[in-house]
């Protein structure tokens, strides 16, 4: 039987850095993300998870090393980065929906100004996106009218919308109220479920555990930890791991 050829990964960093001034935020990352996983970063603030995500689809500009989409250098100056980011999904803390708009607008507009789809088309996706993360009898409803979780979900719906081969998940949950992130997450194991490409920044330990093929722990800007989530979260082998899980499951 003959060995198959390792995919290409869906996400990869080499050495890569990223300062603000004198402050170096990331410190020589090497990681990568494999088609259909799901990787969870966790770390306290200031480890640099944010920046990390953000430099992946280069909303931050990476100081040096490199970030690799499919294998496409998007840190190269010929890369055509209009291009990948069509391919990558991204939601953030706060939600970032226009206000003025319906959530059918919301979910549509992207669609229209970017992917050139008919008013039909992208509205037919957006129900069906909205479908999936159980909010189809919100179309007509305005953000303001919304929880915070339904309006993150909204903002979930409209990356689906655009056909991402992968996800980033920037502390999604950590500006909604306790009672309201489980619908969020349960829309995110879903994803998972599904065999959605997933990089989540998140400080939900039980989501990590149960959905995470991989934990990687960050802190000072490099990777302390990086495992299956029972050996990182339940068998932590640095001092700075452990003092973090007991911080936080204090909480």
């Amino acid at each position: 039987m003959t060995a198959t050829a390792p995919s290409t990964p869906a996400i990869e960093f080499r050495g890569l850095r990223k300062s603000f001034g004198t402050n170096e935020v990331l410190k020589g990352i090497d990681l990568t993300v494999a088609p259909q996983h799901v990787v969870c970063v966790i770390g306290a603030s200031g480890s640099g998870k944010s920046t990390l995500l953000r430099c992946t689809n280069r909303l931050e500009e990476p100081t040096g090393g490199s970030v690799l989409i499919d294998g496409i250098d998007i840190t190269h100056p010929d890369c055509d980065l209009d291009l990948v980011r069509r391919n990558i999904g991204m939601v953030f803390q706060q939600f970032n929906l226009f206000p003025h708009l319906k959530v059918l607008g919301n979910v549509t507009l992207a669609q229209r100004l970017v992917l050139r789809r008919s008013e039909e088309e992208a509205q037919q996706v957006a129900r069906d996106m909205l479908e999936r993360v159980g909010l189809s009898e919100k179309a007509d409803a305005f953000p303001s009218q919304l929880s915070g979780g339904q309006q993150q979900r909204v903002a979930i719906a409209r990356a689906l919308a655009m056909n991402p081969q992968m996800m980033l998940f920037d502390e999604a949950t950590s500006a909604l109220d306790p009672e309201l992130v489980g619908d969020v997450l349960e829309v995110m194991r879903q994803l998972a479920r599904d065999g959605m490409t997933m990089l989540v920044v998140t400080h939900e330990m039980g989501f990590a555990r149960r959905v995470a093929d991989r934990v990687v722990f960050m802190d000072q800007g490099v990777i302390c930890e990086q495992g299956p989530p029972e050996q990182v979260l339940e068998h932590p082998e640095t001092p700075r791991l452990q003092q973090f899980l007991e911080q936080v499951l204090e909480h």
